[in-house]
């Protein structure tokens, strides 16, 4: 059986773009689960406003939840893609079976620890007395759901990397679609609220984990699970690949959390809730942005690795490049929507003129950075498919730093709003850094071959 793409002997561009752009829609239709989450929950009568901005503190909390799906999808599909590249399918079969073990396993336990420690959670993480009944709820449901959540995130990179990148965006849309129909059904339909936003995301979840498992179980996959077990070097393996992409969404988790409590201390009584809203806003906004450009870095990464691993180093320099190009081409297109379509994307959430105006004005400053940002997502997920983990994840870090530096230091000095610019700082200080550090990473690699250490 002939996979959809041939990751060692098509033309590169097309396989870039075939890989590309269904990675590219399918993070466009998943970031929809928060956005119309957002559209829904803004325009509910009355507590609109409020209810949004208990959501917008949820926010962080759910991202950090994904993060650990992440953590095992990218790290195993990297490795397996390596091992199919070196045509050791026994050993690929045996990556998958132990992934999906350890998925289960931490969508277990993350269930429980996050249930025990939800209410100090939402007050440490910026909820105020009004907004922490809303969050509380929508926080409570999505908890119960997070397996569903942990294993259709996780399992699809298992799907991308067998070249099947049309299916893995289709195991997006059903989640999507089902959201957009079941929460107004829900929330609006039978009066559910916030709530009913909650009980629409997990059971859309839901939906998108049964396609995946029942075609990773099926006869079209080349690997599919087939039996349950963990390898414990397999699993340290797995981790080691895993953690930068990880600890790159859960630290922008943690960001964003820390970002919530200090609109909330520096805005005050007075503003502080109204902040928390925009943001929610301007974080939705810049999804458009980062999930595409997530899907596009990290939907390529088997192309680097499947060749990295067959040794194949010109291959390998052609992908790189490619995808840098469509990265930045990308980020360009963006930044210039930001300056034209803000205002009618923000009065989708919310009728309220203060809160669109203060949402305007956080999307035009949150998003001046987003050119070097492409090349930071490119240059951060290549050095991953490269398996180079320890260097990836330093300069991860290195632009969390900046931005949590410029996080505390501009709403000290100047007022609260300023905080906005903190992502515009560390994008363009770290994008320049970072893409320049890579060339050198990657050109220093084609002298070498170092596949085999895994």
């Amino acid at each position: 059986m002939r996979r959809t793409n041939d990751l060692g002997k098509d033309s590169m561009l097309p396989l870039i773009i075939r890989l590309a752009v269904p990675a590219m829609l399918a993070q466009l239709v998943n970031v929809l689960y928060s956005i119309i989450d957002r559209m829904y929950i803004g325009n509910i009568p009355v507590v609109g406003d409020v209810a949004l901005a208990g959501v917008g503190v949820c926010g962080p909390i759910v991202t950090l939840f994904t993060s650990f799906a992440t953590l095992v999808g990218v790290g195993g599909s990297i490795l397996m893609a390596m091992k199919m590249g070196q045509k050791k399918n026994r050993e690929a079969e045996d990556i998958l079976s132990t992934s999906t073990s350890m998925l289960i396993i931490l969508s277990v336990v993350l269930t429980i620890v996050f249930l025990m420690m939800k209410k100090y959670l939402l007050i440490w993480f910026g909820a105020s007395p009004e907004t922490f009944p809303y969050a509380n709820t929508y926080l409570t449901i999505y908890t119960l759901g997070t397996v569903f959540a942990m294993m259709a995130l996780g399992l699809n990179y298992f799907i991308s990397c067998q070249g099947f990148a049309s299916v893995a965006m289709f195991s997006v849309f059903i989640g999507a679609v089902s959201n957009i129909i079941l929460d107004g059904v829900f929330i609006f339909g039978f009066g559910m609220g916030i709530g009913g936003a909650a009980i629409a995301t997990v059971i859309s979840q839901m939906f998108s984990f049964l396609w995946i498992i029942a075609f990773l179980t099926g006869k079209r996959v080349t690997i599919g699970i087939h039996r349950h077990k963990i390898n414990k070097d397999v699993s340290k393996k797995i981790i080691s690949l895993g953690l930068p992409p990880f600890l790159i969404l859960a630290t922008d988790s943690i960001i964003l959390i820390l970002m919530n409590v200090v609109l909330q201390k520096f805005g005050g009584q007075k503003q502080g809730d109204l902040l928390i809203s925009c943001n929610a806003i301007v974080q939705s906004f810049m999804l458009l942005i980062s999930g595409p450009m997530i899907g596009l870095t990290g939907g390529t990464q088997a192309v680097i690795s499947y060749n990295f691993g067959a040794e194949n180093k010109g291959r390998v320099k052609e992908a790189a490049k490619y995808v840098m190009i469509l990265s930045v081409g990308y980020a360009v297109i963006m930044f210039i929507l930001s300056r034209i379509v803000p205002q009618y994307f923000v009065m989708v959430f919310t009728d309220n003129l203060e809160t669109i105006s203060m949402s305007v004005w956080g999307i035009k400053a949150y998003t001046l950075g987003i050119i070097p940002m492409g090349v930071q997502y490119a240059a951060v997920d290549g050095t991953t498919a490269l398996g180079k983990t320890k260097q990836a994840l330093s300069l991860s870090i290195f632009r969390k730093m900046v931005f949590i530096a410029s996080l505390i230091f501009l709403p000290t000095l100047f007022m609260a709003q300023t905080t906005f610019y903190a992502e515009t700082i560390a994008d363009t200080f770290c994008g320049i850094i970072t893409g320049t550090i890579y060339y050198f990473t990657l050109k220093k690699y084609m002298t070498k071959g170092l596949a085999n250490r895994f």
